[in-house]
């Protein structure tokens, strides 16, 4: 069984590079959020550097739903989906693997770009550490609860726009608790480590539940 969860990580991995959603669409999705912030905001450095963790963790939130509508889409087309039904494998394990993959693919490489976007909205030293080092934890838990919307919106063709209005307000805690790390790792009167932590705790909640509902989901469809 975990021969074939390992070649099913790999298989999404590939399959992650060559449909949209990989990593490449989503850190140019990114870059081209982060590029036109200042043209809304204005050329304010101090003003930039103060809301750049929110607007790296907006911009890698919306980056990272590129794709999630295709996690289990493509399968339930082409029938791979009703493979995995019927396999050794329990679901949610099939679950689990299918968004550590998508995360590999696409979630990674936003938490390495984060820090050199930040360059452009003049954030210092501490505060791009601490951007990576919330993404590194909390996006995570966004794919994990985006898995959800994508299982309940897999027999839809067009179910993009219905799962990003599905999830969108389950991700607000994570969003919250990782902006607040990121700016506290710059100074203020909150501790890093308590919203850090509180992070940790929701990636940790979302690994552990989300799978059983988005594997219930699966099955309903069947």
């Amino acid at each position: 069984m975990i021969g074939s969860l390992v070649a099913l990580f790999l298989r999404e991995v590939r399959l992650a590079r060559r449909i949209g959603g990989g990593g490449a669409m989503g850190v140019v999705f990114f870059l081209i959020l982060v590029t036109i912030t200042p043209f809304a905001i204005g050329p304010d450095l101090n003003l930039l550097a103060r809301i750049g963790p929110a607007i790296l963790w907006i911009a890698a939130l919306l980056a990272s739903l590129l794709g999630m509508d295709r996690l289990f889409q493509s399968d339930h087309e082409d029938g791979s989906l009703d493979l995995l039904r019927m396999s050794d494998a329990p679901l949610e394990l099939v679950v689990i693997v299918k968004c550590l993959a998508h995360w590999t693919a696409t979630g990674l490489p936003l938490v390495i770009a984060a820090p050199l976007f930040g360059v452009m909205l003049g954030l210092e030293g501490p505060a791009m550490a601490g951007v990576a080092a919330s993404l590194l934890v909390g996006a995570p838990a966004l794919t994990f609860i985006g898995a959800i919307g994508a299982a309940l919106t897999v027999s839809l063709r067009r179910g993009g726009l219905l799962m990003a209005v599905l999830i969108l307000p389950f991700t607000i805690p994570v969003l919250i608790f990782g902006v607040s790390a990121a700016a506290a790792a710059s100074g203020g009167t909150v501790p890093f480590w308590t919203p850090f932590l509180v992070l940790c705790g929701l990636t940790i909640g979302a690994m552990a539940l989300a799978p059983f509902a988005a594997a219930a989901a699966l099955r309903g469809e069947g």
